[in-house]
This record gives C-alpha cells, sequence and structure tokens, in this order.
C-alpha cells in the first residue's frame, strides 16, 4: 500500500513561500539532490492542494514552469479543491473531498509514495491520520513571512521520529515517519 508524504522545501526560519505565496525565492536553491532525484522515482501520484496547484512556480518564465519537479515527474495528479473546473487537463483530477482524493491518490500510487504538495492538504491529511512520513529539505536562507510549513492555530504537538537527516551543498534533508 502507498505511503502519503509531504515533502517540501522550507527556510531555515519555517516559510514553504515568501509573502503572498512567493516561490521566487526558491529558485536559487534548487539544486543537484540526489535523495530528492532518488525520491521522484518512487512517486507513483501527487496530492495537490489547489492553491499549490494554481499558484506561483519557481520555475517561472522557463521550460521547466507548469511541471511537476520542473518537470523531473510525471503521472496522475490529483488536485484538492472546493472548486472543481468545468475543464479537465491530462493526468488531472480534481476532487473536492479529501477522503475521495487520498483514495484516489493511493489507488492510482499502488505501492509508490503518494506525495503531497500545499501546506494546507498536508494540515488536512496529518489531522486525518492519513500522513505517513515528511520530508523537509531546509534552505540556508531567512525569508521573515510567508507560508509556515505546518500551522495549527493554538498550536498541536505531532511525534516526529526521525528516518534520515543528510546534506547536500544547497540545503540539508531531514526525513520523518509521523508517530502514531
Amino acid at each position: 500500500m502507498s505511503k502519503l508524504l509531504y515533502s517540501v522545501t522550507m527556510s531555515a526560519d519555517g516559510f514553504i513561500t515568501g509573502p503572498g505565496g512567493d516561490m521566487s525565492w526558491l529558485t536559487p536553491h534548487i539544486g543537484p539532490n540526489p535523495l530528492v532525484d532518488e525520491l521522484i522515482g518512487r512517486i507513483g501520484a501527487l496530492l495537490v492542494g489547489n492553491r499549490t496547484y494554481r499558484g506561483d512556480d519557481p520555475h517561472r518564465g522557463t521550460e521547466k514552469e507548469g511541471k511537476a519537479f520542473g518537470g523531473g515527474w510525471e503521472g496522475p495528479q490529483f488536485v484538492l479543491t472546493h472548486h472543481i473546473p468545468q475543464t479537465s487537463q491530462p493526468d488531472v483530477e480534481f476532487v473536492g473531498d479529501l477522503a475521495t482524493a487520498v483514495t484516489a491518490a493511493r489507488a492510482a500510487a499502488g505501492d509508490a509514495y503518494v506525495n503531497v504538495l500545499g501546506a494546507d492538504v498536508a494540515r488536512q491529511c496529518l489531522e486525518a491520520g492519513e500522513l505517513d512520513e515528511v520530508l523537509t529539505i531546509v534552505a540556508p536562507v531567512l525569508l521573515g513571512d510567508g507560508t509556515r510549513l505546518f500551522d495549527h492555530p493554538g498550536g498541536t504537538n505531532v511525534k516526529l521520529e526521525r528516518l534520515s537527516v543528510g546534506q547536500v551543498p544547497h540545503a540539508t534533508n531531514l526525513w520523518y515517519r509521523v508517530a502514531g
């Protein structure tokens, strides 16, 4: 059975986007990362939030714009949204509720990972008990504002078990299992 993995790059101060959802901060920090290259081959489907799907792109203005992992991955995407568009996209299914989206993404992924993209969808998956692992790639930059990696007003305590820690010249990889 597939696992749900939230993979994300964040600033050292815990932001995954800059103010207003800006992703341009990420562009100078995208570089060779053998762990990410290996992971891409293990992803069977994406579960994506609507804001992430329609949002800013660190590859804006290049041939990689609008492509998952900058064009490094292709396959089925399930976009969680309250506003299902009338027109369809190849390999993209728009889904109106989390349970249906998770079930469909897991089925499409088979034994591979369902990679979760989007802070709000990851939070929803975590709260529903569906999130299995978190891969956080920490970039050496302080943003000061934006979208936090995990935001839960009033706070919460989610226990994580470290699976691995690694470094590449431009980032630190932290891989965790969500503890039951």
